[in-house]
């Protein structure tokens, strides 16, 4: 595409830096949906549930290993 660059009205560097700020507001204003998203996600019912669920598997896995070994081997 070299021959056609003078038809472009710019050079390649300043297409480049003009789709990187462009790339770069893309990306913050997904983010910014994202972080919205998930907001709105765990002031839902879903997500309170959600919540209390992940809470409840926490406090069952950190009492069901008492002192014991994980892995019982049996010799036999």
């Amino acid at each position: 595409m070299g021959c056609f660059d003078c038809f472009g009205g710019g050079s390649k560097e300043q297409r480049r830096e003009e789709e990187r700020l462009a790339s770069e507001e893309a990306r913050a204003r997904a983010a910014e949906a994202a972080q919205k998203r998930q907001e709105q996600f765990e002031q839902s019912a879903a997500g309170r549930a959600a919540k209390a669920q992940i809470a409840a598997a926490a406090k069952q896995s950190a009492n069901t290993n008492k002192g014991e070994p994980v892995l019982k081997w049996q010799m036999g």
